[in-house]
């Protein structure tokens, strides 16, 4: 039986686009922050890593599908706190369809670092993170630039680097 598992490692000649909303700004820098750090540390210049800006988390996947034929692959980072209205639930499910379907239309990864939140507090503690040893993933947070535990920016920077990978033994 043959067994394929992407390895971050393998990815770091791609090129990647970073969409991230400008709203709550505490939040969605650390997510890039955090993003961008993982990208570099395995080895991604730079000069191959475009961060592009929208007005809140309802305009990400629309960018995600404007610079998705430009790349490797997207990763979409922003902050939705709930309220006390469904206007959050409407928010967060668009959001997350319309990723999707960029990534399955596309045929490229688009990973999902749109934190969905009860309050900011949660929300914080979502978009920090620091270079630890994970208990649950192999490598995380070393010094080989492994996700940083916590950072869900970092996460989904992780997430894309393997898909990139995998994709390269799948064709």
């Amino acid at each position: 039986m043959k067994q394929f598992k992407g390895n971050a490692a393998d990815a770091s000649g791609a090129s990647f686009a970073i969409v991230a909303s400008h709203f709550n700004p505490r939040i969605t820098d650390a997510l890039v922050e955090g993003a961008v750090h993982t990208l570099e540390a395995h080895g991604v210049s730079g000069e191959r890593i475009a961060v592009y800006r929208v007005p809140g988390a309802f305009e990400v996947p629309l960018a995600c599908q404007w610079v998705i034929e430009g790349v490797d692959a997207v990763i979409a980072l922003s902050c939705i706190i709930r309220g006390g209205t469904p206007h959050f639930d409407f928010v967060a499910t668009e959001v997350s369809n319309g990723c999707t379907r960029v990534s399955l239309d596309s045929g490229k990864p688009v990973a999902f670092g749109v934190l969905t939140c009860d309050d900011l507090e949660q929300a914080v503690s979502r978009a920090t993170g620091v270079a630890i040893p994970a208990q649950s993933k192999e490598g995380a947070g070393d010094e080989s630039g492994a996700p940083l535990h916590g950072n869900k920016g970092s996460e989904a920077a992780a997430a894309a680097l393997e898909m990139i990978s995998l994709r390269m033994q799948v064709n």
